[in-house]
């Protein structure tokens, strides 16, 4: 009887070594930039809320009209006003946009502020590459100015307005905040307050920075113009509630912009100021879970509530 014959197994085949994909990573300046019309996300907006988009605001001799975009609530009217400043470093950005990391909600930031029974207004203003320091704060102003003359109109009480904007937003919320009566109070996220010292990535001796092309100059040319243009500078007793948020390992603008400017304005004005440092957060919220973004927007819409219903508002619990 023959030997039973063991089959011989079939060649393994050798898998080559995975190959590096040759797509690069997104950086945190490519992930911030707002995306293109043409595949930006829709808003999902509630019943609940009316949009007015487009609206002038603003005619600037020789320049384009400036805008802004409206969420109004269905409540009793006139209703409180959140005035939003966008992002991108002055030089790019759209009124409509408060960060890559909340694009992709439905309802979107400014419907939400709008059904917790804000008005919502984001202003247009103009960038570097059109016009230099002080004209996109002056558009700002322009923009208040306009809300109040057209408040009994469209059911919204300018007389109650909280400024918030981020990034290069934030720093011109913070202005205004500083230059403009009566405002009820600030939310700022990560922006510059200082553009007069080298922080972080920042150098004082380079034209080209963001911060040259806003003021039309290096800031070691324009140290007048560079001190105008820091909030840091421009505390005074007056100032209105500020939350300042920021992320401690933020690489674009240095979190000492806002622990700065929270000590100053702790030393001198009379109102509340809350300072929230997120850690392990990079520019624009990247590098935290959802849910950290999420309690950050929460805290801010409550730190503006606040500052609506009390003379002398306390922070919104300890932050998350």
């Amino acid at each position: 009887m023959a030997d039973p014959v063991t089959p011989t197994p079939p060649a393994q085949k050798s898998t080559p070594p995975a190959q590096k994909s040759s797509v690069r990573e997104p950086s945190v300046r490519d992930l911030i930039a707002a995306p293109h019309p043409d595949h930006a996300p829709l808003p999902g907006i509630p019943s609940s809320v009316r949009q007015l988009r487009g609206v002038p605001y603003a005619e600037v001799p020789g320049g384009r009209p400036l805008e802004l975009d409206l969420w109004l609530p269905e409540t009793p009217s006139p209703a409180p006003l959140v005035l939003f400043v966008h992002g991108g470093a002055w030089r790019r950005g759209r009124r409509d946009d408060m960060g890559f990391r909340t694009r992709g909600w439905s309802p979107g930031p400014f419907a939400r502020i709008a059904a917790a029974g804000f008005a919502v207004a984001c202003a247009d203003y103009r960038l570097s590459g059109e016009a230099t320091f002080p004209a996109p704060l002056d558009d700002l102003h322009a923009a208040l100015r306009w809300l109040t003359l057209r408040g009994t109109e469209l059911g919204v009480d300018p007389g109650r307005t909280v400024v918030w904007g981020e990034s290069a937003g934030g720093h011109l919320a913070s202005l205004l905040a500083l230059t403009a009566p009566g405002l009820a109070g600030a939310v700022v996220w990560y922006g510059p307050s200082d553009l007069t010292s080298p922080r972080g990535p920042f150098t004082r001796e380079n034209p080209a920075t963001p911060e040259a092309l806003l003021l039309g100059g290096a800031p070691t040319k324009l140290p007048g113009r560079a001190r105008e243009a820091s909030p840091l500078f421009l505390v005074h007793p007056a100032a209105p509630p500020f939350l300042l948020i920021h992320g401690e390992a933020d690489t674009m603008v240095d979190c000492s912009h806002s622990t700065s400017l929270a000590a100053a304005l702790r030393e001198t004005s009379r109102s509340p100021v809350d300072l929230w440092t997120v850690p392990h957060a990079d520019h624009g919220w990247h590098g935290v879970p959802d849910t950290t973004v999420e309690a950050v927007f929460d805290h801010s819409l409550a730190f503006a509530g606040n500052c609506l219903h009390s003379t002398n508002p306390e922070p919104p619990n300890q932050h998350p």
